[in-house]
Formats: C-alpha cells, structure tokens, sequence
C-alpha cells in the first residue's frame, strides 16, 4: 500500500478536507479576517505541538535511521515554519507573546492529543500516518490554489498563505515525506488489519482536519 491509497480509502473526508469551505474562501481572499486570525493563532499551537510529535518519533525510533528520517521535518518546522509563522503573524498585529498566551481551541486539543495518543500506543508506522494528512494536505492545496489560474490571487490578502504551501521548498519537503513514508508501507497490504487500522488513522485524523478549518470558520 501506498499513501495515496490511504488517501482513496477516506475520499469523502479527504474531500471535506482539501476542499473546506475555509479553503475556499481563503483562496478566493474573501475569507473573514477575524477567522483568518483565529487560525493563525491556533496554527502555531498546533505547529508547536507537531514539532514534538516528529521529537516523539526520535524518541520511538530504534535505528539511527529511524532517527534520522525525523530530523529535517523538526528542523524545518522549528527553524522554518515557526520563524514565517511568527514573522507573518505580526504583520497581521499579532505579537509572539500573544501566540505563546493563547489558548488553545477545541479542535485543536483534540487533533494534537490524538496524534500523541496514536504515537504513544502504536509504532512509527501509526505516528508518521497520523502526522500524513496535514503534510500531504497543505503540500496538494497550496499547488492546486497557486495554479488554479485564478485572478484573484493577485489581490488575496492571504496569498502569501498559499505561496508558502506552494514553494518549491515545501513542496519538495512534503515529497521527500511521502516517498518515506511510501517505503514504510511498501510491505503492508491495505486489505490486512494492519492496512485496516492504519486506514483508520489516516481517516480520523483527516477529519480532524476538516474539524480544525471548521473551527476556525465559526468565529464571529
């Protein structure tokens, strides 16, 4: 089995994810602000809560491999990721401070403890499936919305949003993810209760996905 697989086997939720009534209105800019920021908000705490999530997998790691395949994702997330993240969120006025104080929404608890927890019982398998969708989700929005043709990119106040999902560094990580990823699946037939269970992670944590847009587009 591949991810793609994983990906056919939970089509509707995958739908629901890339295709969020948030997305939309945040590729055609007219998304409300207040929503937007929101977002940004608990985007940083889910960021920091991911970077311990690829720390876990060291932690679950046997092989100085294993180990190694974590690496570049921490170090892009904490030295990449967060620096934008945190640069960008202050010129919508929001200070790092403030991010560091916020708390931290429902969706959110629930998406973040639920990686933890999948990680915590399971294997690296389990984890790195858990940790697939926002990876390969934001990786297939950010291409599909910077080449959708549209002019409204132009002046969307959230293009630079898009651009940075749609980088050729991002997209080349994401890539390199998936392809090891790919490896750790090659052996596991998606028919077998392992490939059942691991279905069932990619699926749940999928819609968290669409739980954590949809939070965010229920801001007043």
């Amino acid at each position: 089995m591949n991810d793609q697989d994983l990906i056919e086997a939970c089509s509707q939720e995958w739908h629901d994810y890339i295709n969020h009534t948030f997305v939309e209105q945040l590729a055609q800019g007219t998304l409300a602000s207040s929503q937007y920021l929101h977002y940004l908000k608990q985007d940083f705490l889910f960021l920091k809560q991911r970077i311990r999530a690829y720390a876990l997998a060291v932690y679950k790691s046997r092989t100085l491999h294993d180990m190694q395949l974590a690496l570049p994702s921490i170090d892009s997330l904490l030295n990449e990721e967060m620096d934008h993240h945190v640069s960008y969120c202050a010129e919508w006025g929001i200070a790092a401070s403030a991010l560091e104080h916020e708390p931290e929404d429902v969706a959110t608890i629930a998406y973040t403890r639920y990686v933890f927890d999948v990680g915590m019982a399971g294997d690296l398998v389990d984890l790195y499936v858990a940790l697939a969708p926002c990876a390969i989700g934001y990786a297939v929005i950010g291409h599909e919305r910077m080449n959708s043709g549209s002019t409204v990119l132009v002046a969307n106040p959230y293009r630079r949003w898009i651009e940075l999902y749609a980088s050729e560094s991002f997209q080349s990580e994401i890539a390199k993810q998936r392809h090891d990823l790919n490896h750790m699946l090659a052996s596991i037939d998606i028919a077998s209760e392992r490939g059942q269970n691991l279905v069932e992670i990619f699926q749940t944590a999928t819609r968290m996905e669409v739980a954590f847009w949809q939070q965010a587009l229920e801001v007043k």
